[in-house]
């Protein structure tokens, strides 16, 4: 199949620079440029300048401000898995069944919020919503260590999952407005490691905290613990109403000016292969059901329930550490360095991913590793193989769900709400899988929790296979594409990431 010959001239080669994407010819840059008439008449210096401050502005603001805060959110949730070792279950006189009940409990609130909240974000104001919800679930944290029941565990919770329900889709909806589809992967990685590093803070503050303060203002080690992270998750909670923006098209023009705004939405319609964000858009329902009809919804959440499923451990890591037998503050301690691994693991293959543009290898070879861990958890009581395999284990599925998020976003750009509710539902489909992932990690079956490491070599095995069945589609939909060119000889800059 031949194209027309496309111009190479050194204003393109800028362009191409600015707008992170190749083949575009002089003519097709001058169409898109006539939707910014701000931007016209600039040199491609001026926009190559202009594009390095948006995406300077991006990288020192918005997203350290979102890594903290999804740091933040990961910790609410998972405080009570180390709580549990210092004390908290028997405490409020819980059995594993309420235990994980309250476990499964947080993921009922999160499913709930998820799609009706991430719409209405996607045509409201970030800005605002955002340090709202955390507001809210940092609220109930702080109110945990007052609980004196299993019912009011299990109801705060529900609060905490439904305030914090929305959070993880919004910010993979708001990432991918302002970023190109080279730029996203890296920075879903780093806000994203927020998830892997708060396992890394929740083992060394455990150390500190449950082991030091037991008893001071009569108060226990795992209460202590509880509030300090609520008290600082509302610090940040108040910090962030002044680093969050909004959408390119209704930003705050405290945080850009009207050139830059125009760059940052002349960025995006580059990026979506020239379809402007508002093009085709349709109310808010109508959003859900364009999402719900595509092939891609069905995918996508196959392959986010797998991740979740092959991460089902995360809930119960500090319960499997304790099982190699090390002392208490041993036991806190050496948590951290899988998770710093499997950190360093995330933002290295999503830099990969981002340069490539693959997706469906960058996650199979990383959940292949996983799998290698699981099968080496549950054959071995070794001590130092059995910490291997936890090092093994946590590196595929936190960077599997990183660059799924990325893939998603990048294969549906348009409409907004279309793309808020296929993240939404893909997120909410996964999460169903918390409530049975508990039952299978019950002390009675310590040290190799058999049951547990089945479910995620079952979860690494149907990640694979549903990534190869998305990037079969991917390419079955780009021969389409090509077919058309073809029949009609109109060139499309538009092509589906594999």
């Amino acid at each position: 199949m031949t194209h027309p010959e496309r111009s190479k001239g050194s204003d393109i080669e800028t362009s191409k620079t600015v707008l992170e994407s190749t083949g575009k010819d002089a003519r097709r840059s001058d169409q898109l440029l006539t939707h910014f008439p701000i931007l016209q008449g600039k040199s491609a210096e001026e926009l190559e300048t202009l594009n390095r401050t948006v995406l300077r502005k991006l990288d020192w603001q918005f997203l350290p401000c979102v890594t903290m805060m999804l740091l933040m959110s990961y910790l609410d949730r998972i405080n009570v898995s180390n709580a549990r070792l210092a004390g908290m279950q028997s405490d409020l006189h819980m059995s594993d069944t309420v235990w994980s009940a309250g476990i499964s409990l947080f993921y009922v609130g999160y499913i709930i919020s998820q799609v009706p909240a991430n719409v209405l974000i996607a045509r409201g104001k970030p800005s605002i919503i955002f340090p709202s919800l955390m507001l809210v679930w940092s609220a109930v944290t702080i109110c945990m260590p007052a609980l004196s029941s299993g019912w009011a565990f299990c109801l705060c919770r529900f609060l905490v999952g439904f305030a914090e329900g929305p959070f993880v889709p919004a910010v993979s909806l708001l990432t991918s407005s302002w970023y190109t589809k080279k730029e996203s992967p890296l920075r879903m990685g780093i806000w994203h490691a927020g998830n892997i590093i708060s396992n890394v803070f929740s083992s060394l503050l455990a150390a500190a905290i449950l082991t030091n303060m037991n008893g001071i203002a009569d108060l226990r080690a795992w209460q202590w613990f509880i509030l300090l992270e609520g008290i600082v998750s509302i610090l940040v909670a108040v910090m962030a109403f002044w680093f969050i923006p909004n959408f390119p098209n209704n930003t705050s023009r405290q945080w850009f000016t009207e050139e830059e705004a125009a760059m940052a939405q002349y960025r995006q319609v580059v990026s979506a292969g020239g379809v402007l964000e508002d093009d085709g858009e349709v109310n808010a329902w109508g959003g859900v059901l364009l999402a719900i009809k595509d092939p891609f919804t069905a995918l996508f959440s196959a392959i986010h329930f797998s991740l979740i499923i092959a991460q089902s451990f995360k809930d119960f890591f500090p319960s499997i550490v304790d099982t190699l037998g090390f002392n208490e503050v041993v036991t806190y301690l050496i948590q951290a360095p899988p998770y710093v691994i499997a950190y360093v693991a995330t933002l290295v293959i999503s830099w990969s991913s981002g340069r490539t543009l693959d997706h469906c290898w960058h996650i199979v070879g990383p959940i292949l590793v996983s799998l290698a861990g699981a099968v080496l958890m549950i054959s071995t009581l070794n001590t130092s193989a059995r910490y291997f395999s936890l090092v093994l284990l946590c590196t595929g599925p936190f960077v599997g769900l990183n660059i799924q998020i990325s893939w998603e976003t990048t294969v549906v750009p348009r409409p907004r709400t279309k793309r808020a509710a296929l993240i939404a539902i893909a997120n909410c489909v996964s999460s169903v899988s918390h409530w049975f992932t508990p039952y299978f990690f019950l002390r009675s079956q310590e040290p190799r929790y058999q049951t547990g490491g089945g479910i995620i070599i079952a979860g690494c095995g149907l990640s694979i296979i549903f990534c190869v069945v998305t990037r079969w589609w991917c390419i079955r939909k780009n021969k389409l594409l090509d077919k058309v060119e073809a029949e009609t000889g109109e060139v499309t800059d538009w092509r589906y990431a594999t």
